[in-house]
């Protein structure tokens, strides 16, 4: 597992400590709670809490070990991956004679090139598409290419 290496500041906030032990900042404060990682430390009445060097170092120690201040063993969930956004298909400029086909069949999630979109309709329309509905076209011919 990777921890972060911890910054040569004097002090870190709950949330920065939280972060740098993979935890969420409502997680680590609910570890804390139960005694897993220290307490933070206050440096005057009213002053934001704050983690020492010594004490993130005690943190990441804890993280890495699974043994918490308190003595028990506490497992950590892996911390989550980042989420890639959905892969859409690379449409390419179609320059053949079924060029709004090939952007219709790309834009429904279909990779097809020029030649795969010919050859479809070659056998799903034999007599040619003459006198027919685009919409029927693509429909018929992203149907028999998802059946492939």
């Amino acid at each position: 597992m990777n921890v972060l290496e911890p910054t040569r500041k004097a002090a870190l906030s709950v949330v920065e400590v939280a972060t740098l032990c993979h935890l969420s900042p409502s997680r680590f404060h609910a570890l804390v709670r139960q005694q897993v990682f220290p307490k933070p430390v206050k440096a005057t009445e009213g002053r934001r809490p704050h983690y020492t060097h010594e004490l993130v170092q005690r943190c990441i120690e804890i993280r890495s070990t699974g043994i918490g201040e308190n003595g028990l063993v506490t497992l950590f969930n892996r911390p989550a991956k980042k989420k890639n956004d959905r892969k859409r298909p690379v449409i390419t400029p179609a320059t053949s004679e079924h060029a709004t086909l090939i952007e219709a069949l790309q834009g429904l999630g279909l990779s097809v090139t020029p030649e795969i979109v010919a050859a479809a309709v070659r056998n799903v329309f034999p007599d040619g598409t003459s006198g027919l509905e685009e919409s029927d076209i693509t429909r018929k011919v992203f149907v028999f290419l998802k059946r492939k």
